[in-house]
């Protein structure tokens, strides 16, 4: 047995000649939604984000000393490296790689997001981590060492 026909005229929103009325709360009753953390704290960025963040600062490093070396040299993040490894890597899942200039492409590096992430402690870590990576792929795409790259070079 259904409502009666007083009850429905109480649930049902005053409708005038086809304008809806303008919701102020939602139907729950706690207003309008918002963005859960303001943009000024760090936690509204997104890992990914972030961690894109602290490749360009590695990568802002290198270039003060290595600018014309790496004019046109494409950096890049990626989340997971391909499945087909290249010949010269085995075991392991790779951090990074560089792709030489071949072709009419630019030379690229990338780092592989959650490898890096994976491998480690803190933010700290992650940090020092990303910025030899970084500097392990720019020795190898010119033929250096990452110690001449990166005289504070720690390496892991």
């Amino acid at each position: 047995m259904g409502p009666t026909p007083d009850l429905e005229a109480e649930a049902a929103p005053a409708v005038v000649e086809g304008v809806l009325p303008v919701r102020r709360r939602d139907r729950r009753g706690r207003g309008p939604r918002g963005p859960l953390i303001p943009a000024t704290l760090p936690a509204f960025r997104s890992r990914a984000e972030q961690f894109d963040d602290l490749v360009l600062d590695a990568v802002d490093d290198l270039e003060r000393t290595w600018e014309r070396q790496l004019s046109g040299t494409e950096f890049a993040v990626e989340d997971v490296p391909p499945s087909d490894p290249a010949p010269w890597e085995d075991g392991g899942v790779p951090l990074g790689r560089c792709f030489p200039a071949e072709a009419g492409q630019p030379a690229r590096v990338v780092v592989y997001r959650r490898p890096v992430e994976l491998r480690a402690e803190d933010p700290e870590d992650l940090a020092d981590l990303v910025h030899d990576v970084v500097v392990e792929q720019v020795a190898h795409l010119l033929a250096r060492t990452p110690e001449e790259i990166d005289p504070h070079f720690e390496g892991r």
